[in-house]
């Protein structure tokens, strides 16, 4: 069984992001959702301190060097407005610098690998969310549609469906 959660305490985020985690007993599933061969998009929103620019987020789509490896390309998109309530207590406060936010999307989950693109950039980031993963199928991707913060839902019919059949496809990953 699954279930899809907003929680900023356990899974595969750190103490300091919050959002989507998809929680299973059924370790095949936990490992193909979880390991980067498999590419599954997973997309934030991530305020960073300053005023993002074009080339910064130009260098975040080609992909940038951290721990002395090349990342693979993001999606990146500045967002203008979020419907974000502030974290509390926040992570960290910055009264006098401006922040903005990004939507940046991943194909690979290295340990704080946002917080070191972001900070690689010029961008360090204040605040992280995980908004979605996509399961690759041609389906919606699985989000936090109709969730608050420390909610949580079972994945209905069609989800389950979704990761079931996700399990039945070849053992093939995605370069």
């Amino acid at each position: 069984s699954s279930d899809v959660c907003s929680s900023d305490l356990t899974g595969r985020l750190d103490a300091d992001s919050e959002g989507l985690l998809v929680l299973t007993s059924h370790g095949p599933l936990q490992a193909r959702l979880s390991q980067p061969r498999w590419a599954h998009w997973r997309t934030y929103h991530v305020q960073v301190e300053g005023e993002a620019q074009e080339p910064q987020l130009a260098q975040l789509r080609q992909g940038v060097t951290i721990q002395n490896q090349q990342t693979r390309a993001a999606r990146v998109r500045r967002l203008h407005e979020v419907s974000w309530e502030p974290r509390v207590p926040p992570i960290r406060s910055r009264l006098s610098i401006p922040t903005s936010w990004l939507e940046l999307s991943l194909r690979e989950g290295r340990n704080r690998q946002i917080r070191r693109m972001t900070a690689a950039v010029g961008l360090p980031t204040v605040r992280l969310i995980r908004v979605s993963m996509d399961l690759n199928d041609g389906g919606p991707p699985l989000g936090l549609s109709g969730l608050n913060p420390g909610d949580w839902r079972p994945v209905d019919a069609e989800e389950q469906r979704r990761l079931e059949r996700l399990l039945r496809q070849p053992r093939t990953a995605i370069n």
